[in-house]
């Protein structure tokens, strides 16, 4: 019976342990990317590499993006669905992992993205959940946005199902003095 016990623990906190260390090696892949290496794996037999970071300065928040957006990669951290270097940007992430902040994040808070281009700053704009069965998310390239996708809802034991969490922000403009 200990047996079974530990192996459902080890089970359960694998996914967030695992999501959590690879942030560390994510990191120094990260500073390894600024420095000018380029696709700077964070492990040998990695098939992702460090694209950007995403910052919630009032949450302390500051996640590695990744390129790639299969579920392998999003175990690892929140991933790019598009390309840094366009205008409307759109990152997933795992609700019980790297996006769970999401649902604390309120509108009008500042989101940091930084690449090897520099850094942009975004102002949430809207909080929204959508059914992906019934609404497609629609990519405008000419549109300076930034999208972070989660499932829905939060809280729920099984992973799975069609809602979506949506966070929306838009590009903070520097006003003239």
């Amino acid at each position: 019976m200990l047996v079974t016990a530990a192996f459902f623990l080890l089970n359960a906190i694998w996914i967030p342990v695992k999501a959590e260390v690879a942030q560390f090696l994510l990191e120094d892949a990260w500073q390894r990317t600024l420095a000018g290496e380029k696709n700077a794996k964070p492990w040998p037999w990695a098939d992702t590499s460090p694209v950007g970071l995403l910052e919630i300065p009032d949450k302390g928040i500051r996640q590695i993006i990744l390129s790639g957006t299969s579920g392998r990669n999003l175990a690892f951290g929140p991933t790019l669905l598009t390309s840094i270097s366009q205008n409307d940007l759109i990152i997933s992430g795992h609700r019980d992992t790297h996006f769970s902040f999401l649902e604390n994040l309120q509108q009008g808070e500042t989101i940091r993205l930084t690449s090897i281009e520099g850094t942009r700053e975004f102002t949430v704009n809207w909080l929204e959940v959508i059914d992906s069965l019934n609404v497609q998310m629609v990519f405008e390239p000419g549109k300076a946005r930034l999208t972070l996708v989660t499932c829905y809802p939060f809280d729920v034991v099984n992973a799975g199902g069609s809602l979506r969490y949506i966070v929306t922000a838009e590009p903070v403009t520097l006003k003239e003095t």
